[in-house]
């Protein structure tokens, strides 16, 4: 076989094994997720070696999505680690022969403080799933190692239970993208869905024209502005807006007859307005429900604050 077939071939074993974690999905599933859910404490995640590596991704999951989780190395519970530990926490402890060692000298220590334990492993009569209050099966037929040695299905399979678990809770929380922004606030979506009107704005040097100018007037003060629109102002009241657009459609219709005509000619009498606190998404949506490039920030007087147009909104 070529490098490709045997990457095909893994691939192949790995999905089987997802998939074949569907007809072990039981009660003891419901059961965890619920338990989670009502934590009042955090959710701790352990393992050793290759199940401890998919241990930390889970906690960093669940963490994410609005559960809070974190890692701990059962080893290092024997050197002080243990005190971060309460009686309002749940354990996840994960090992796919539900025999390792390590977990297991661990174990004593978090019965004795009464934490529920939720066990997952491939061993459904293993220590690890007798004393745990719920197990969670994630046996594997074979991995997908050719020695059927090293852990790839098995530790696949984890990591898919895992995340089983992290969309269950997301979905039982009703986490919305504006929740997971605020775990994520230095990545696109999180400046996406945090970022305001306010902070993009611009709000200097705006193109302001009285509604009776001319436009031969009106594209000088545009062009000036840079905004590709000049907004129509009474007694400091916005009363329209023209846009590039306005103006090209109108040297059409008119031609020779164009510079007979004032702003308020063409202006649009209800430009799309925000606030200052309207958040980026909400921007993005209004500007592709009415197809228009720019929208105005107002106060609650109907006063010009600043212009926020297509390209301030992509961060």
């Amino acid at each position: 076989m070529t490098s490709k077939e045997y990457a095909i071939q893994c691939i192949k074993d790995e999905a089987e094994a997802v998939l074949g974690l569907i007809p072990q999905l039981d009660d003891n599933f419901e059961k965890a997720v619920n338990l989670m859910y009502d934590c009042k404490g955090k959710i701790i995640v352990t393992g050793v070696g290759k199940s401890g590596h998919i241990g930390a991704k889970i906690a960093a999951t669940l963490s994410s999505t609005g559960t809070p989780s974190f890692f701990i190395n059962p080893l290092d519970v024997f050197h002080g680690d243990l005190g971060v530990m309460t009686t309002d926490d749940v354990v996840l402890a994960i090992s796919n022969s539900g025999q390792t060692d390590e977990l297991l000298r661990f174990i004593p220590m978090v019965l004795h403080m009464q934490i529920p334990i939720i066990g997952m492993s491939g061993n459904p009569e293993s220590l690890l799933a007798k004393y745990s209050t719920y197990h969670l099966n994630v046996s594997v037929e074979k991995e997908a190692c050719p020695l059927n040695l090293a852990p790839t299905s098995s530790t696949m399979a984890q990591l898919a239970m895992g995340d089983a678990i992290a969309v269950a809770l997301i979905q039982k929380r009703n986490f919305k993208p504006r929740d997971f922004a605020q775990f994520h606030p230095g990545g696109e979506l999180g400046k996406r869905l945090l970022t305001t009107a306010q902070d993009v704005m611009r709000s200097d040097d705006m193109p302001i024209l009285p509604p009776e100018m001319h436009l031969g007037e009106a594209i000088i003060l545009v062009s000036k502005g840079k905004l590709g629109l000049g907004i129509a102002e009474v007694n400091d009241e916005i009363v329209g807006l023209i846009t590039d657009g306005d103006i090209r459609r109108a040297m059409e219709k008119w031609q020779a007859e164009f510079f007979d005509h004032t702003v308020s000619d063409i202006m649009t009498r209800t430009p799309k307005t925000v606030k200052l606190d309207t958040k980026i998404t909400e921007i993005q949506r209004i500007m592709n429900k009415y197809k228009v490039h720019s929208v105005l920030v107002t106060d609650e007087k109907n006063h010009l604050l600043g212009v926020v147009d297509h390209y301030s909104c992509m961060i």
